[in-house]
């Protein structure tokens, strides 16, 4: 039988992939694999990084063959799809037709109930929010319910918000609904500035962030000192003239697992201090395709495998305004002390645009994201940053966590009972049983 592993191949748990191949064939494999496993959970793309994606008994219902468009109304920019399709997918469809995806995270290889179940974000969140702001309904199968529910803001109320941002544990998303964003072009058209701390990334990201659709920074993870917090501001925005077209792209691969991580305290400083020197000082501006902007880890596949057999994990927080910028200048002296880290390490701001989920990850304040190689110093180290995150008032994000505490979980998604009392009773994965049952 096939097998899935996340993204960050940690925890190492491979899990027993049981296909659907069509719609119809969701609520026999839901009831099947949970009498028979006492649980499963509906497993997408598997770009997750860590357990939120496994289920408890290591059976999951392998929804990627899922993948068939149903509607699009090209006038409107509505379009209806089934949940395995991929954000990739739908890119190619509606950029020719003068749309594009009005959130995406930083791959486009997320299918949409993913997308849904851990209600993505991206470098516009101050401007649109997150997807689950833009999703206009599901059909959501449960195994207590003979029939499949239509879940919208006006029907199936509490699972629709339970379901945004739930982990799929509220039931089996088998199709979406969605408004597109209309464009012109799908070019970007970039600003770029170089700063030398922290403070002068608060200051830009304060004066550009109003004014831009997207927003992010790059951020040197092991800069020290006066140059602690140094990086590159990027602000972009649709171009307002162009092709509806999207250029073909190279795409490089990892052809297998490197033996031990290729992530190191000599690689990674190298590669920072050098990508930040070729940056010029002040505004640099230019035009690029989509894809380098919004998926620049795109372009290599499987680059996972870099980090190695024992895989890695991302750290991905969010801090609260009115305590971000010591926050995060403290755990980015603490991840330089460590000496580990990744080459893309972002830094971006936040909005206060509500999600309609019970569980959304992001809030006004900042985020930092970067990714670790495993090995024997790093629970040392993630457990340093949490405090930090935890004093300040902020949070993780599940779809990146392997290892956060459960008091944690529970203190900053106070609503995690309302989604506990609307879960599937055939439905939970390792990461839900980790931070509600510890």
């Amino acid at each position: 039988m096939p097998t899935r592993l996340s993204w960050g191949r940690y925890p190492a748990t491979p899990q027993a992939a049981h296909a659907a191949a069509w719609r119809d064939d969701v609520p026999a494999l839901l009831q099947s694999l949970g009498k028979r496993y006492a649980s499963t959970l509906p497993f997408g793309n598997g770009r997750s990084y860590g357990d939120s994606c496994y289920a408890e008994s290591n059976h999951v219902i392998a929804m990627d063959g899922l993948n068939r468009f149903i509607e699009a109304d090209w006038a409107s920019g509505r379009i209806k799809a089934e949940a395995g399709v991929l954000l990739a997918d739908v890119l190619s469809i509606a950029v020719p037709n003068g749309w594009f995806v009005p959130v995406t995270p930083g791959t486009k290889y997320v299918t949409l109930g993913g997308a849904i179940a851990n209600d993505v974000h991206g470098k516009n969140h101050h401007v649109r929010g997150t997807f689950g702001r833009h999703v206009l309904s599901f059909g959501l199968s449960r195994s207590d319910k003979a029939a499949e529910l239509v879940c919208s803001p006006t029907q199936n109320k509490a699972l629709f918000a339970a379901s945004i941002g739930g982990l799929g544990l509220t039931g089996i998303i088998t199709w979406v609904e969605f408004q597109l964003m209309p464009i012109v072009s799908p070019a970007i058209d970039v600003t770029s500035y170089k700063f030398g701390s922290l403070a002068e990334f608060f200051t830009l990201s304060a004066e550009l962030d109003p004014v831009h659709e997207y927003g992010v920074a790059w951020v040197d993870c092991l800069a020290t000192g006066e140059a602690a917090g140094r990086g590159i501001y990027m602000v972009g925005d649709h171009a307002r003239i162009g092709e509806l077209e999207i250029k073909p792209s190279s795409k490089r691969s990892v052809p297998f697992v490197l033996p031990i991580s290729a992530i190191n305290n000599v690689t990674l400083r190298a590669f920072n201090s050098a990508y930040y020197a070729k940056q010029k000082a002040g505004k640099q501006q230019s035009r690029t395709d989509f894809e380098p902007f919004f998926y620049p880890l795109d372009g290599i596949l499987h680059w996972n495998r870099i980090y190695g057999r024992r895989g890695f994990q991302q750290f991905q927080c969010v801090i609260p305004d009115h305590s971000a910028e010591p926050a995060t200048r403290a755990l980015l002296a603490a991840i330089a002390r460590s000496g580990t880290g990744s080459f893309l390490a972002v830094l971006k701001r936040c909005g206060n645009i509500a999600s309609p989920g019970l569980m959304s990850f992001p809030m006004a304040g900042t985020s930092l994201a970067l990714d670790f190689p495993n090995n024997a110093r790093l629970d040392r180290l993630l457990r340093e940053l949490d405090v930090i995150v935890n004093e300040a008032g902020g949070r993780l994000y599940p779809a990146k966590d392997a290892h956060m505490r459960g008091e944690d979980f529970r203190s900053a998604y106070p609503q995690w009972h309302e989604v506990e009392a609307l879960r599937d009773p055939l439905l939970c994965s390792q990461f839900w049983k980790r931070v509600t049952q510890s």
